[in-house]
């Protein structure tokens, strides 16, 4: 019986030393298990946790200042991740854009996209819906220059803005109705209204990016200086689109403030003074006013640009703020093209790639008060362009039909919104055939 009792004190010994050292070591692997958790969890967190990712593209982001190859992660329609090489075991969709541009998404300031039945742009023909042009040239976002008036806002909205993949703001006219057939160049003073238009603004400020004068054939200068105003309340940009051929090109200058932005700025049409002189100099009061801050967008248009204009002025440092193409129905069939076109002739001209990239993205997001757009920062809007240059013989025809020969030209081969490839050319994002 003793050694039964002995046996029996031994086994329970042998049993708490057991459950002894088993408490202890699970206690040792669960502290283990948790340092190394601790210390792998950023990394474990990456895995596939991407929807889409960049890789191997040369990115482009004026607003970074950065110019390097460097992969992009999207999540969630945001970017999340900029690095150099981010491992393709984190995404659920890679894409090899080697040898390619990883751009913002760029930014089109000057589009007419009030597309309709009428006759004219308001509600029109002559306007172009933003999808049909827009992602096909790396454009996320686009800006319906004075088509609208704040009476017809809200039907833009419900009619084009709100269906749009596109991001669609607009510059607001200063007559009620915008830019319509009934009002042409002659609309009645009795539509303009300094508190009607700043109340829009402030009413979709969203979507409206500052107010729009133009197409105006009087001598009062009523319009401009109440469109002036509006803006100077609601604190946004005044959009000068010319085509009032009363008032002379330094006058108009001259009642800019900084920030303002004159489009059309290398016209060469009767109605109006060009920006380089008989001499081929730029005016002074037009380096003057580039000084001060007034900038300068392209507005191609139909009638728009002129080589004799733009290269000279950009050999004498005027250069575009902004590659606003005057979109329309006529113009993307004539010299302009689209808004690549645009960005191809300043190419050749001798403007260099990351400039030109810059002057379609981050300096147009500027210029409209709207620097949540055009970058790559972590954590901004997923809009990106990736864009090739092509090698060979190019021809560019300006709106008087003069030409120049190009050797590069810039083509958009994905365009990415807010997450969503919504332009492929060569299907990157497509699965192989087999």
């Amino acid at each position: 019986m003793e050694n039964n009792l002995l046996q029996t004190e031994e086994y329970r010994f042998m049993n708490f030393f057991y459950f002894e050292i088993r408490n202890r070591v699970m206690m040792s692997l669960q502290r283990a298990s948790l340092i190394l958790f601790l210390v792998l969890s950023p990394f474990l967190s990456r895995a596939q946790n991407y929807d889409l990712l960049l890789k191997g593209g040369r990115l482009i982001d004026a607003k970074n200042k950065v110019d390097a190859k460097m992969d992009v992660a999207v999540k969630d329609g945001k970017i999340s991740r900029v690095a150099a090489d981010i491992p393709a075991s984190a995404a659920k969709k890679v894409l090899d854009v080697s040898g390619l541009i990883v751009a913002p998404g760029l930014i089109n300031i000057h589009t007419h996209v009030f597309a309709g039945s009428n006759p004219g742009f308001s509600d029109g023909q002559s306007s172009q819906l933003p999808d049909a042009f827009a992602i096909r040239s790396g454009i996320t976002t686009v800006v319906d220059a004075g088509t609208t008036g704040w009476r017809t806002f809200p039907e833009f909205k419900a009619k084009v803005i709100d269906p749009s993949i596109t991001r669609v703001l607009a510059w607001i006219n200063i007559f009620e109705t915008g830019f319509s057939s009934g009002s042409g160049f002659e609309p009645d003073m009795g539509t303009v209204s300094v508190q009607k238009t700043a109340e829009a603004i402030q009413k979709y400020k969203d979507y409206i990016v500052g107010t729009r004068v133009g197409h105006y054939k009087g001598k009062s200068w009523l319009p401009f200086e109440r469109a002036s105003e509006a803006a100077k309340i609601a604190n946004t940009p005044l959009f000068v689109e010319c085509h009032m051929p009363q008032y002379t090109l330094q006058e108009q200058l001259d009642h800019m403030r900084p920030g303002d932005i004159i489009t059309h700025s290398f016209e060469n049409v009767s109605e109006r003074m060009t920006v380089v002189d008989e001499q081929g100099k730029v005016r002074p009061f037009v380096l003057d006013a580039q000084k001060r801050g007034v900038l300068f967008d392209v507005g191609h248009g139909g009638a728009g640009f002129w080589f004799n204009q733009a290269i000279p002025a950009f050999n004498q440092g005027l250069w575009p703020n902004s590659f606003g193409t005057d979109e329309h129905r006529t113009s993307m069939n004539s010299g302009m093209k689209n808004m690549l076109n645009v960005m191809s002739k300043y190419l050749n001209i001798g403007m260099s790639i990351p400039e030109v990239i810059a002057r379609g993205s981050w300096n147009a997001a500027k210029s409209i008060k709207r620097e949540d757009l055009g970058n790559l920062s972590e954590g901004s809007v997923a809009d990106i362009a990736v864009l090739s240059i092509i090698n060979g013989k190019f021809g560019f025809v300006d709106s008087g039909q003069n030409r120049i020969q190009g050797d590069r030209k810039l083509e958009a081969e994905l365009t990415v919104r807010a997450g969503r490839i919504v332009w492929d050319l060569n299907g990157l994002a497509a699965n192989t055939y087999k």
